[in-house]
């Protein structure tokens, strides 16, 4: 069997199983691509080292196409299309990925809502009402860029303000409540291209009126942030994203509630449950310290301190 025809058939039994497998199936096309028109048998542990380790990869990135490419040849191995996996034996040890999730100012918000319409120019991908909606719902709703890519019209309710957010991380769907304004923003972004909004279509969609995609945002994004100077050191790979927003959305939700003396043992499960976590362990490592939000819990603690003293 050909390389091209045994990938074909894993992809294609593991969206048998329910998974979207989008960025493993893309990993091995380009596998594919890589090694050319050859037999499954003729792959040879150099072919795989050379794909791994192409254009100086992360080792994150190299740690998940070691992942995706192991388990096809074990598939193979299974299935006797190979009678031995050609692996190729791990040489470095991978190391944690060194990303720090980037908690964006309201300062810095502002900006990047301001840049919008010089980075969405006439020959832009995307037009800049669709970025500024994608935008809002992304930090107002906190969601996951592919799950507001994946939004379908009948998937928004306005009269009840909330979305129906469809085939999560998890494959469940939840249901999200939307503020006032961000509903009457969504609504408005609906009006305006109500043309383009038929039963069953994507609610975002690019200028020539096809999906969204992750390559099309991402440019978008860095034209976006750079317009605007978002930015920090540490390279291209450790700049903001678009992903961000969601981590920047849950921070400042949770600094908001320590300045109101809220209940976080109360809201926090609930704030688990809005952003579509598993359990609380999941939304805990949204909540990276920002200085603000240290600097609230630090307050919370001295009055909690100065009031058990004076008991």
């Amino acid at each position: 069997m050909s390389t091209a025809d045994a990938i074909a058939t894993y992809i294609e039994y593991k969206r048998c199983l329910g998974q979207r497998f989008t960025a493993g199936g893309a990993i091995l096309i380009a596998f594919g691509k890589s090694v050319g028109d050859r037999a499954l048998c003729d792959i040879r542990p150099a072919m795989i080292a050379r794909f791994l380790d192409r254009n100086g990869a992360s080792d994150e990135t190299v740690h998940k196409k070691r992942c995706v490419l192991a388990a096809f040849f074990r598939f193979a191995v299974t299935r006797r299309l190979l009678t031995t996996s050609p692996m190729p034996s791990c040489t470095h040890k991978r190391r944690a990925s060194s990303y720090t999730p980037y908690i964006y100012s309201e300062a810095e918000l502002k900006r990047l809502l301001a840049a919008i319409p010089k980075a969405a120019g006439p020959y832009a991908d995307i037009d800049a009402d669709t970025l500024r909606t994608f935008l809002l719902l992304l930090y107002g709703a906190a969601l996951r860029c592919g799950e507001a890519i994946r939004l379908k019209i009948e998937d928004v309710d306005i009269s009840q303000s909330l979305i129906h957010v469809r085939g999560t991380k998890f494959f469940k769907t939840r249901i999200v409540p939307l503020s006032g304004s961000l509903n009457t923003v969504i609504a408005a972004f609906i009006a305006r291209h109500r043309r383009q909004h038929l039963e069953g279509s994507s609610l975002f969609s690019k200028r020539d009126g096809t999906d969204l995609t992750d390559s099309a945002l991402g440019a978008a994004f860095r034209r976006l942030r750079t317009i605007a100077g978002v930015q920090r050191d540490g390279g291209a790979r450790n700049q903001p994203r678009m992903h961000d927003l969601r981590h920047s959305a849950a921070v400042h939700r949770v600094t908001a509630w320590y300045r109101e003396g809220a209940d976080l043992n109360d809201l926090l499960p609930k704030l688990a449950t809005y952003l579509g976590h598993k359990d609380l362990s999941g939304t805990q490592r949204y909540l990276t310290m920002t200085q603000e939000l240290l600097g609230e819990a630090s307050r919370r603690f001295q009055a909690f301190a100065q009031g058990a003293r004076h008991d």
